[in-house]
């Protein structure tokens, strides 16, 4: 069975800097290898949206309010997705899930206050 844990979310002040990490079980890193992995995002009161994609060489894609800002990562041996988030504003409020496949995390809370 598959499971995805997140991590490393918390409260930060704008301008601030977060690392998310999510990782992977129930599967072996040869076969995660060959998949590629999503960060969503959903804030209150609004749809999930997908904020960054890494395919299985390593090529990513952001969302247009992140680029510049965020930088998704994987790390295939340790079956393992990263979003370092960085100039956090606090648009950025929301749970932040990690995606493979059709499984999800349970979500990890980004809150980006003063």
């Amino acid at each position: 069975q598959v499971q995805l844990v997140e991590s490393g979310g918390g409260l930060v002040q704008p301008g601030g800097s977060l690392r998310l990490s999510c990782t992977v079980s129930g599967v072996m890193w040869r076969t995660f290898a060959t998949y590629e992995m999503n960060w969503y995002r959903q804030a209150p009161g609004k749809q999930r949206e997908l904020v960054a994609s890494i395919d299985k060489i390593g090529s990513p894609n952001y969302v247009d309010s992140v680029k510049d800002r965020f930088t998704i990562s994987r790390l295939n041996v340790e079956r393992s997705l990263y979003l370092q988030m960085n100039n956090l504003k606090s648009e950025d409020t929301a749970v932040y899930y990690c995606n493979y496949r059709e499984v999800w995390g349970q979500g990890t809370q980004v809150i980006v206050s003063s």
